[in-house]
């Protein structure tokens, strides 16, 4: 099946490469586990080269699951060019880790990240999920000290949130309040701060110049191309994606419509997950504006408008608000 998919990816990457003359400075292979692919990288990273015009200094990202057989992938990665790694840590915790279903420990995730320095990684995100089941301030400040403790140059954090219809939402599992989750957010922040870790999104953290480059693009509304099940692109002002369907995509990989994209209220929406955030003319005199301002939630330089940490918590329903009465 590995290989039969990555014939497929290779396939469509020519395909775009035949049909898009853009110079590529990043390339990111995630949204599942692609160190299960092992050497095969070399090929998808291969064909990449070969079909699109990569930059000699491109930022090149793959994502990894910590696990006792990781190594060999990491070599041939280093070897391939990839030279930022993402590692799904998650938690410092076993117990944690069991009740999200990881199959790795945090050893493993330590020992993942001595691997990959050995190896000549100097750009190395570490994922962490946070308001977990039974967690409290002190469970976070155990993992953010692990965390931290591996030195990542950048840290994506995100708040667990239970879908409906999966096993999680069926099982009876002890979850943080919204004081807590609060608590626990801000508290995070705080604590990456003082060790020197940038907020410049909402969910990520990094040292200076360390932010990731390709999930930049998302937030400022620049072109990229998503190749593989689930995978996204925003191109020419359409958006498109290919369906989550491994089969289809091997047997018949095909794209679907998503709209088009890069108006005022979407740059509003996406640009205000930013630390920088938004322009907005005579910002400082709106009324509403200054509202927000005076409860915490919104920063404002006279045109210039960000969130606060305490307005990242509450995003989505403060950016829905100014969109509506701004625009």
């Amino acid at each position: 099946m590995q290989d039969k998919y990555v014939r497929a990816l290779i396939g469509e990457i020519k395909k775009w490469g035949g049909l898009v003359d853009r110079p590529i400075d990043t390339i990111y292979i995630g949204g599942g586990t692609p160190s299960v692919l092992g050497e095969r990288i070399k090929q998808i990273i291969l064909s990449v080269k070969e079909n699109f015009k990569v930059f000699e200094d491109a930022e090149i990202t793959a994502e990894v699951n910590p696990s006792s057989a990781v190594e060999g992938f990491l070599i041939c990665a280093k070897r391939s060019g990839v030279n930022r790694l993402s590692v799904g840590v998650q938690s410092g915790n076993d117990i944690e880790l069991n009740v999200l279903g990881r199959t790795h420990t945090a050893k493993q995730s330590m020992d993942t990240v001595k691997k990959a320095r050995k190896l000549g990684f100097d750009n190395i995100s570490l994922d962490l999920m946070i308001c977990l089941p039974n967690s409290s301030i002190k469970t976070l400040k155990e993992n953010l000290d692990f965390i931290c403790s591996l030195n990542p140059e950048h840290i994506s954090a995100y708040i667990l949130k239970i879908e409906p219809d999966t096993k999680f939402s069926k099982l009876k599992l002890n979850l943080p309040d919204d004081d807590m989750q609060a608590d626990q957010y801000l508290y995070m922040c705080n604590y990456l701060n003082e060790k020197g870790y940038s907020h410049y999104e909402i969910s990520n953290f990094a040292k200076k110049g360390r932010e990731s480059k390709h999930n930049l693009k998302y937030w400022e509304q620049k072109e990229y191309i998503g190749i593989g099940p689930s995978a996204h692109s925003f191109l020419d002002g359409k958006r498109f994606f290919y369906e989550r369907d491994l089969k289809g995509f091997i047997e018949n990989p095909t794209i679907k419509d998503d709209g088009t994209g890069g108006d005022k209220q979407e740059e509003i929406m996406l640009k205000l997950r930013l630390k920088e955030g938004i322009i907005i003319k005579n910002a400082d005199k709106n009324l509403y504006l200054n509202k927000l301002k005076d409860a915490g939630y919104i920063n404002i330089n006279k045109d210039r408008l960000s969130l606060t940490d305490k307005g990242m918590l509450m995003s989505n329903s403060i950016i829905t608000e100014i969109t509506e009465r701004i625009l």
